[in-house]
């Protein structure tokens, strides 16, 4: 199945937290997007690793997603090198996107900086015909490399190349991200506190959707930042 973008994450939720709206917006332009986790986030202090495998399936219903899966990766352990690198290829060529959309390229979490580095890199690799991966049921692939990667923003503040507004999609995000109902916010849950779990967390999270819309004159942004320059024919299309 061929993608228009493609998402990579780290963990389950890193995606909806950080570029939902993004998504909602393509899927509703008739756009195929699909999502990768890296791994299962089986460190994180709430919640097991098959509940947040139910739960990303949730969210990709609510998203309407054409296409999730999770490569298991080790949660917190996983690095960037030949063996990773080549997974990564595999799923590149697999949906072969117009559009990559990864981790943010440093954050609290070490894993959002490798997961960043190892998008990077495999998108690379997956354009030279030389390097040889294969389906599952052995087919043989095609070198295939997106035209654009952007990364989005986590925790830490980082500022955007571009913002994106998603002021009419918020609401389908915030319910994407409250698929998680393991991690966020909820009362109810009498589990451990964790990083993520309290209501200030999610009030933040609001807050920084309010603050990227703000910079472009929307109610809701997303930002994205960019290792190369964005270029245009028409500098009215930026309009």
């Amino acid at each position: 199945m061929k993608l228009d973008i493609l998402v990579l994450a780290a963990h389950p939720d890193d995606a909806e937290m950080s570029c939902g709206g993004t998504m909602a917006a393509a899927v509703a332009q008739g756009k195929k997007v699909g999502i990768v986790d890296f791994t299962r986030g089986e460190l994180g202090t709430r919640g097991t690793p098959e509940l947040r495998l139910q739960e990303a399936a949730n969210a990709a219903e609510i998203l309407g997603l054409s296409a999730r899966e999770n490569l298991g990766f080790r949660d917190g352990f996983f690095v960037n090198d030949e063996a990773h690198q080549l997974k990564v290829v595999e799923v590149i060529r697999r949906y072969q996107p117009d559009l990559l959309i990864a981790n943010a390229i440093d954050d609290r979490h070490p894993d959002h900086g490798k997961g960043a580095a190892l998008a990077e890199s495999a998108n690379f690799l997956s354009g030279l015909r030389r390097i040889e991966t294969f389906e599952p049921d052995g087919t043989p692939q095609l070198p295939w490399r997106p035209k654009q990667v952007f990364h989005y923003i986590q925790d830490r503040y980082i500022k955007p190349d571009v913002v994106v507004d998603i002021s009419e999609f918020w609401e389908k995000k915030l319910e994407s991200v409250k698929a998680y109902r393991s991690q966020f916010y909820d009362p109810k849950n009498t589990e451990p506190a964790s990083y993520i779990s309290s209501k200030e967390f999610f009030d933040f999270l609001v807050s920084r959707w309010r603050e990227a819309g703000h910079q472009i004159g929307a109610e809701f942004g997303e930002g994205f930042t960019n290792y190369r320059q964005i270029g245009t024919k028409d500098l009215f299309a930026l309009l």
